[in-house]
């Protein structure tokens, strides 16, 4: 059973009568009953909470961070980021969905701007799995198709992933890297592009099993923490 925490700005969902007839639990409520049906211990937390729902206890006892953000990125506390960043190096998983590429937390562990080009046209997109082998792709076929979505495009200002496991095409045009593998210390995280919050994408089966294999991949292997400064030699060395 792996711990997972379910972290969502829960903004929108307060403000817009469309997102809230669509997430009436909330993002945070709808991704974590799908998670909860694959058999997780799942928790949520969520920005206005005391320490926006991550304190220590709560990140001491996460394998898997799940984080949503958009409109709020900057009401985020530098301390809460940098103990996210910690965990995360400390083993820690890390899966950050659609607008939260602009959150501190994925910057940070980035080193970029993250930035990209985007439009609201409701139009469709399709996920071409790119490479099937991967973990996170197990159970999908050739490519997941939306109906409806926001469109990020390129130029996405990301180091190159580990992994690229999917890249989007818009009816628009316009392609984007939208499954990006990346290890960081004793940790791993993954980037998943769609999720807008005016469409029911986190209803939609194939991105749940792709949710659902993420929370898998990123959960911590348990090897040691590599032990660095100065060593003495495994070995004699010769006089000389």
């Amino acid at each position: 059973m792996i711990k997972v925490t379910v972290w969502n700005e829960n903004r929108h969902e307060q403000k817009n009568p469309t997102v809230k007839e669509i997430y009436p639990k909330g993002i945070h409520g709808a991704i974590a009953e799908f998670l909860e049906s694959a058999g997780h211990d799942v928790k949520t937390a969520t920005l206005d909470e005391p320490q926006h729902g991550l304190t220590e206890e709560v990140l001491n006892e996460t394998d898997v961070l799940v984080w949503w953000g958009h409109l709020a990125h900057d009401e985020v506390d530098d301390e809460i980021v940098n103990k996210v960043y910690q965990r995360v190096l400390d083993g820690m998983g890390l899966l950050v969905l659609h607008s939260g590429h602009f959150s501190k937390i994925f910057k940070k562990l980035m080193g970029t701007s993250c930035d990209l080009k985007w439009r609201e046209a409701d139009e469709k997109e399709r996920i071409w799995i790119l490479n099937p082998s991967h973990p996170v792709a197990n159970g999908l076929g050739e490519y997941i198709e939306l109906e409806k979505e926001e469109m990020y495009g390129e130029h996405f200002d990301i180091p190159a992933p580990d992994d690229l496991v999917f890249v989007s095409w818009f009816e628009g045009g316009e392609v984007f890297r939208s499954g990006c593998a990346y290890n960081r210390g004793k940790g791993k995280v993954f980037y998943f592009r769609p999720g807008h919050e005016t469409y029911p994408t986190y209803y939609n089966k194939d991105v749940q099993t792709v949710i659902k294999n993420a929370v898998s991949y990123l959960a911590p292997s348990g090897s040691q923490m590599p032990v660095y400064g100065n060593a003495k030699p495994l070995e004699a060395i010769a006089v000389k």
